[in-house]
């Protein structure tokens, strides 16, 4: 009688997390890895974070997390080690590595490794996709230029054409470059936009040079190559620009167009001289692919105030954030919608980045005494409706925009502020007086991009919470709600694509008159956000919750503050105590309030609130409590029982904050003694009418 199979352990995982089929998986103990995870998937119609998160679950191993990666720790585990047991590892100590696998069971695996690093071995699940690709990504660098060449298994000769321009490439024979090193610049080009890279490095160093894309606005190794073939693949790319290759010592800059598989791609290429040699970076521009404004990802309400801005038919819009945030992108979107047919619309740049049909696009040529403000003043004479100014750098062009603005022209343009409020003050330094910045400007939209979860490899986040997520958590007041993976589509970042996060300052009568009056901008930002405008940072802690980005990303890209602000009392008594942990939501509370002539005092816990509200420490008892329901620790449902149980504090009013949509709930509250309640997100006009309702209700008692 035959002996039956062995089977699998990942088979026993299957069967105990009850997928359909289960029962019916045959794999063999000495099958590979990732074979077995492929059977497994699809025999039982699941995914590859699914299934990491089931042996997790039954082997007892924590999930890997890709963002603790360190990259010194490469050095502790050979490439051949690595990829033979298809591990990766993530981060180390004196004593202990950790390393990502998909075989936990993998005893040889371990043995290997902490023989190779002197280390004992902490294993930690992930799928294998992620592990393939944060092999290829971190080790492949190393490989040579031939070995790229040869790894592309194609002629990359012809890959990458200039496309027909105005006048002949005008190149000498001498500095024809030989057909590997054109195809090797053909590679890192085709491979850039592959890649969705927007820019292509190409760094040098003393005996290497490195070539890095960015892509979704993080830099990523692509490959290395000796100093002698990284100069002439700088050269090549200099002669693709129309640039002089024998000139090394000064900064220059050129354009190409360039066809990639019957597509036209715009490169801006710029070099500058170093030490060892020239840096060269190359900005690639599609110049058909402009996004509609629907397509940027902005939230529904900040999106409803652009719109709002965007009516307007005189007037200027600003659009500002540092370089790579989106703002021409936002523009071109903007001029989708306004171009109708029925307005004539003309852009003024530096350059040209997107082609669009039924506008004039101007080109400035600074070199030539062609500047904006130049041909901002010869365009006014050309009747249009709306003019895209790509950038004001300087007085000239403030005000001839401001001129245009008050002339009936709606004026789009471009800044480099921090936010929104900011522009304020940067055309306050570029001269223009108030009054004329309050009766031209319509609003400000300051933003920044995210960078997006992606769709296929992102898992649900639960605890334990790692140290970098308890980090953030008490900083933005905000549980994560999903992990960044890695999987072979997203290049083991755990990211696809990215999207918008605004903040949108709208030009009302109350601002026009501060900014006229020559108010503090402390506080017309106080104003601004009373009638509804939002940070940035309270903008992506909405994408945060909504699943499509994460804690760390809008830390990195926005930041929060670096400290959770104390809940202590206000020196006098508070008409309104604010509850909530999430620092702001508080501070748009408090702006609200605050324009209404009330008195704000804040707390983060419900246990800072009871002990503020029990104790007669405490000092005189507020008005009016607004409470967050969904507080940590003691919730806002025991703040409001503990309340009405208090001889103190039982006839203190209370309006809850609540993220819930039940409508039953409603009358839930009331049973327990609030006497209002609004729905987050909070709408500053609505806050304003309840608070006073119930202020007004308690006076009239």
């Amino acid at each position: 009688m035959s002996k039956p199979r062995t089977q699998h352990w990942i088979v026993g995982v299957a069967r105990g997390a009850g997928w359909p089929a289960a029962e019916e998986l045959d794999i063999p103990s000495n099958a590979a890895i990732a074979d077995a995870w492929s059977i497994v998937m699809n025999a039982c119609g699941v995914t590859e974070p699914a299934l990491a998160e089931a042996i997790s679950a039954a082997l007892k191993y924590p999930m890997a997390h890709w963002e603790t990666a360190q990259p010194a720790v490469l050095k502790l585990v050979p490439e051949r080690t690595a990829r033979r047991h298809l591990v990766f590892p993530l981060t180390e100590d004196n004593r202990k590595v950790v390393v990502a696998t998909a075989d936990p069971n993998n005893l040889s695996a371990e043995q290997e490794l902490g023989f190779c690093s002197g280390r004992q071995v902490s294993f930690v699940i992930s799928v294998p996709s992620a592990l393939s690709t944060a092999l290829d990504a971190s080790y492949a660098p190393q490989s040579s230029a031939a070995s790229l060449l040869a790894a592309a298994g194609e002629d990359l000769t012809d890959a990458v054409r200039i496309a027909d321009t105005a006048g002949p490439e005008t190149v000498k024979a001498e500095d024809a470059l030989s057909t590997p090193v054109v195809s090797l610049a053909n590679l890192l080009i085709r491979d850039g936009v592959r890649s969705r890279a927007s820019d292509i490095h190409v760094e040098p160093g003393r005996t290497e040079g490195v070539v890095r894309f960015r892509v979704d606005g993080v830099m990523r190794d692509y490959l290395k190559l000796p100093m002698a073939v990284f100069n002439r693949v700088v050269s090549r790319l200099k002669i693709l620009g129309k640039m002089d290759i024998a000139d090394r010592m000064r900064p220059q800059d050129g354009r190409a167009r360039v066809i990639l598989a019957d597509k036209t791609i715009d490169l801006r290429i710029s070099t500058v001289p170093t030490r060892e040699s020239e840096k060269a970076v190359i900005r690639i521009l599609d110049t058909l692919s402009t996004k509609r404004l629907d397509e940027i990802g902005f939230p529904a309400q900040e999106m409803g105030r652009i719109r709002r801005l965007l009516a307007n038919r005189d007037g200027i819009v600003v659009v500002t954030g540092p370089t790579g945030s989106g703002k021409t992108t936002t523009l071109y979107g903007a001029i989708q919608e306004i171009a109708s047919g029925e307005v004539n619309v003309v852009t003024i740049e530096d350059p040209v980045e997107y082609e669009v049909a039924r506008i004039t696009q101007v080109q400035i040529e600074p070199k030539r005494g062609v500047t904006f403000a130049q041909t901002l003043r010869s365009v006014l004479r050309q009747d249009p409706d709306v003019i895209f100014v790509g950038e004001v750098r300087d007085a000239e062009t403030a005000e001839t925009a401001a001129h245009a603005a008050m002339t009936g022209h709606l004026v789009l343009t471009t800044l480099h502020t921090n936010d929104a409020i900011g522009v304020l003050q940067r055309l306050i330094d570029l001269g223009l007086d108030r009054g004329t910045i309050a009766s031209s400007m319509r609003g400000a939209i300051a933003q920044r991009l995210v960078r997006r979860l992606c769709a296929k490899c992102t898992v649900r986040a639960t605890q334990p919470w790692t140290p970098e997520e308890t980090r953030l958590m008490a900083l933005a007041g905000q549980a994560p709600v999903q992990r960044a993976v890695g999987c072979e589509t997203c290049a083991g970042t755990g990211y696809m694509g990215r999207l918008a996060v605004a903040e949108v300052l709208v030009m009302s009568p109350e601002v026009g008159r501060q900014i006229a009056e020559d108010a503090p901008l402390t506080t017309v930002a106080r104003t601004a956000t009373a009638e509804g405008m939002r940070s940035m940072a309270q903008v992506g802690l909405d994408a945060v919750r909504a699943g499509h980005t994460t804690l760390s990303e809008v830390d990195r890209i926005v930041g929060f503050p670096d400290q959770e602000p104390a809940a202590t009392a206000a020196a006098g008594p508070a008409d309104v105590l604010v509850v909530d942990d999430d620092p702001l939501i508080r501070g748009m509370a408090r702006a609200t309030l605050e324009a209404e002539s009330l008195v704000v005092d804040e707390a983060a816990t419900g246990e800072a609130a009871l002990e503020r509200l029990l104790s007669d420490a405490g000092g005189p008892l507020p008005r009016l409590l607004l409470l967050d329901l969904g507080l940590p620790g003691v919730d806002g449902h025991t703040v409001v029982r503990k309340l009405r149980e208090s001889a103190r504090a039982r006839r203190v009013p209370i309006v809850i904050l609540t993220g819930s949509e039940r409508e039953d709930d409603e009358f839930a509250l009331m049973e327990e003694g609030v006497d209002d309640y609004l729905r987050k997100p909070i709408d500053p006009t609505r806050l304003r009418a309840r608070c006073r309702a119930v202020l007004r209700r308690r006076t009239m008692d």
